[in-house]
This record gives C-alpha cells, sequence and structure tokens, in this order.
C-alpha cells in the first residue's frame, strides 16, 4: 500500500490516522495497546496533557473499528485483528470551537449528530442531544447487527474553555453528564467507549450516569499509550536526529511519566525539534493558559516547592468546576509529572516534579512575567545572571540579586496569599535561577529535618 521510495515525512499536527499511512508519515505503532484495552474490557477513559497523541490515538480506534485493513499492514494489529467484522463508529469530538460562548456546545453537538446520522443514513426522530445519541446508538445496532463503538475525543474542552467563568463552566459540565450518561443507559448497544481529555473530573460530578468507566491514566501498562519512548527516537526518528545532541534532547524533552518508571518524550516538542533544527519551549508557547498561571499565582503553593509536592491518588483526580487543586491542574495538564511513585497501606501516593527543562524553565518565566512584568530588563537581569553562574562570579551574582531584590516594591507580597515573607522571596529567587536553566536545589523539609534534593529535569 504504502511506497517504499517516498520520502518519509513529519506528521506535524496531524490528527487523522489515514493521512499519516496514505502520506508515508512518521508513525510510533500505538496499535499494540488498542489490542490490549479490546482485549481487556469494553469502556475506557484516558487523561492526557494537550498535543500528546491523544486525537490520532482515537482516530487509530475508529479505522480499527471500522476494519480498514489496508492502513494497519505492517502494524502490530494487523495479524492480531479480526478483519471479518466491521463495527459502526460514533466519535464525537470537542476539540473545536469556543465553548466558553452561551449555547454553543449544544449547537455544535447537534452539528455533529447532523452528520453522524447523515451519513449512516438514519433520520432523527427527537430533537436534543442525549435522546438522539441514545436513538442513534440503537438504531446503528439493529441496522447492523453489531454492537457500536462509541468515541468521545476532548471530552473536558467544553468545560475548560469556561473554567474562568464558573457559571458557564457548570452549564456545560451538567449538559455533558447527562450526554454521557446516555452510554451507560444505553451499554446493550454499545461494544466498546473510550473517552480522552485533558483533565479528569470526579465521577460525582461528571460521570455519575457512567461509573462503569475505567480509568487508565495512572496504569503503568499504559504509561507509554502516548507520547514517544526512547527506543521510538531510537528507530522511527533515527534518520532524523543526525547532527543533534540527544544528550540536549532528553534534558529538555523527555520526562514525562504516569506511573514514576517508564518515561516519554512530548512528541508535539520532538516533531517541532526535528523539524525547526533547534531547541525551544515549542510545547509550552503553544497555548499556556493564563488562567493556569494566575491560579498558580493566587494558590498559596511557593513556586520552589513544586518540584517535589507528594500527592495522593484522589487528590490527582481532584478537578471540579469551583474546586481546582492545583498540583491535580498542573499534574494533568502536564506542568508536572510522576516522579515516583508507592503505595502505601493500599493506597498509591506520587512525588511530582517538572517533566524536563522546557517545562521547569517556561513555567517559572511565565510566574516572574506575571509578578513582576516581562521587558528588556528583566530579560537582560536573566542573562547577566547566566552569566555570573557560568562564570563562578559570586560578587557579581551578589550585586545582581540585591539589584532584583531592590527593585520588588514591598507591598507586593501582600498580593500573594504565601503565608511568609521568606516563603514569598524564595519562590521568587528559585523562580530567577530556573528560568535560566540552572540545576536549583531547594530545601525539602523532611521528619529528620531539612533535606536538600536535587530539581527534577534538565541540566544536572
Amino acid at each position: 500500500m504504502l511506497s517504499q521510495d517516498a520520502k518519509t515525512r513529519l506528521p506535524i499536527g496531524i490528527q487523522t490516522f489515514r493521512k499519516v499511512r496514505e502520506g508515508n508519515l512518521h508513525y510510533v505503532d500505538k496499535t499494540g495497546f488498542a489490542l490490549k484495552l479490546v482485549l481487556g474490557g469494553t469502556h475506557y477513559f484516558l487523561s492526557r496533557p494537550r498535543r500528546f497523541g491523544k486525537s490520532l490515538f482515537v482516530d487509530t480506534l475508529k479505522d480499527l473499528f471500522e476494519g480498514n485493513r489496508d492502513l494497519f499492514e505492517g502494524l502490530e494489529a494487523y495479524r492480531h485483528w479480526d478483519w471479518s467484522v466491521r463495527y459502526p463508529v460514533v466519535r464525537l469530538e470537542f476539540g473545536r470551537g469556543n465553548y466558553a460562548e452561551p449555547g454553543h456546545l449544544q449547537v455544535d453537538l447537534m452539528a455533529q449528530m447532523d452528520s453522524i446520522e447523515r451519513l449512516a443514513g438514519v433520520r432523527a426522530q427527537y430533537d436534543t442531544g442525549p435522546q438522539r445519541l441514545a436513538e442513534l446508538l440503537e438504531t446503528l445496532h439493529h441496522n447492523s447487527g453489531q454492537r457500536v463503538v462509541v468515541l468521545v475525543d476532548e471530552y473536558d474542552k467544553p468545560i475548560l474553555d469556561a473554567l474562568d467563568q464558573p457559571g458557564m463552566a457548570q452549564a456545560n459540565r451538567d449538559y455533558l453528564r447527562g450526554l454521557y450518561s446516555v452510554i451507560k443507559s444505553s451499554d446493550a448497544h454499545v461494544h466498546f467507549c473510550f473517552l480522552a481529555g485533558v483533565s479528569k473530573f470526579s465521577k460525582v460530578s461528571l460521570f455519575s450516569g457512567l461509573n462503569n468507566l475505567v480509568d487508565i491514566t495512572l496504569e503503568p501498562e499504559y504509561s507509554s499509550i502516548c507520547g514517544y519512548a526512547e527506543r521510538d527516537l531510537d528507530t522511527v526518528f533515527a534518520t532524523e536526529l543526525a547532527g543533534l545532541d540527544r544528550q540536549q534532547i532528553r534534558e529538555w524533552y523527555n520526562g514525562y511519566s504516569w506511573g514514576g518508571e517508564e518515561r516519554v518524550y512530548n512528541p508535539f516538542d520532538v516533531l517541532l525539534l526535528l523539524r525547526k533544527r533547534a531547541l525551544g519551549a515549542w510545547w509550552f508557547e503553544t497555548g499556556t493558559p493564563t488562567f493556569l498561571i494566575n491560579l498558580l499565582a493566587e494558590s498559596g503553593v511557593p513556586w520552589h516547592r513544586l518540584d517535589g509536592l507528594r500527592a495522593s491518588e484522589a487528590l490527582l483526580s481532584t478537578f471540579d468546576v469551583g474546586r481546582i487543586a492545583p498540583e491535580a491542574l498542573l499534574f494533568q495538564t502536564g506542568y508536572l509529572t510522576v516522579v515516583e511513585s508507592e503505595s502505601r497501606g493500599g493506597r498509591m501516593r506520587y512525588q511530582l516534579g517538572y517533566p524536563n527543562r522546557e517545562v521547569r524553565e517556561s513555567l517559572n518565566r511565565a510566574l516572574l512575567d506575571d509578578l513582576l512584568g516581562s521587558g528588556f530588563e528583566r530579560e537582560d537581569q536573566e542573562t547577566r545572571l547566566l552569566e555570573v553562574l557560568e562564570a563562578a562570579d559570586f560578587g557579581g551574582m551578589h550585586d545582581l540579586l540585591r539589584s532584583l531584590l531592590a527593585g520588588i516594591p514591598h507591598q507586593w507580597h501582600g498580593r500573594n496569599p504565601m503565608r511568609s515573607y521568606e516563603g514569598w522571596y524564595a519562590s521568587v529567587l528559585y523562580a530567577h535561577f530556573a528560568a535560566t536553566g540552572a540545576d536549583v536545589r531547594a530545601e525539602e523539609s523532611g521528619s529528620i529535618g531539612v533535606n536538600v534534593r536535587a530539581g527534577s529535569g534538565g541540566a544536572r
């Protein structure tokens, strides 16, 4: 099917499995995970940061269940899938549109239902989204003789778009709760269900009617279901790496983990690196929300404590409109990752940290911009700080830090809810050093006193 002579290209911004395969683009085979899911159960949920390949994986599932055999030639699923069976697929996508606008969610869902029904030759008898979905699942099952596969991509975006408008966010959440409950009530017509998004809303708030979902977000066997593993760079992208420093690539883009052991690269960063042939904060610069920076700045969590936070699985899952734990938000959106995990008393405990140098530098720079403002003077301070560090010029560092602190009005501390002057200024200094890419070591209190721990990610 594929031309072996055609030049392979990078799949930047492409979320369609068919386009990747027919276009002879580089593809990291994730079909083995699809096989594992199908063999292990029927209803799944996955949370991963933006631009990590969730949409491409959902589209891969669509082509697999629809029986598009030619697209899978040479991949793991090709030899193990029953191609004689084709399933009807209902795929809902909420990655488009501005759901902060009143009524947009309902209009968009109706447009999606119109398209699915038209292609399936189904005429709707109802005029609400949940009713139409229930009718569609029953009709497709009856017409095809096969239960339906339900795929929902960016299931949470209508809520996330409106987080700074609590009333709208709650209205969108309640509407989606009614929609997703249809999947459970129509279980007799559903063969397989997979929902993917960035955040993990509590089952009580969003999935109270869909309580049979298996959450694979933190299951070690699915840790690399999205993202690129080290072996993928060595094989799939081997021809693209010539002239690039592999150790620098690891420091900048590797380090994401959802179990504390296997680590993966941010795929968007890798693809942009291979195209531009230069290191940069490509992922961070494509959409870090102002809402996140503001929440973190106002949360009272000391910035210098982020790299080493400890959290339970319950805390990492605590996410709802008006009740957002900063640790959960930072973890689910990809700004913190699992460094270590252990089971205590039958419960999992996690140590979080920055995944890599890109996130550590960029997030701390964004926090400083929010606090001190951006501009030439601050960028010049950052450059000078890096110069005195590299030169081990401690006198120059002393003068530079005095200048930095002297330029901060004393009343600015009162704008931040951190409990002490010491904690506030420690966070400012930490962010200032971390933004340069320096290896910053923060003090960490423990049962036996204060331990000095190396920050995760970046240069050691």
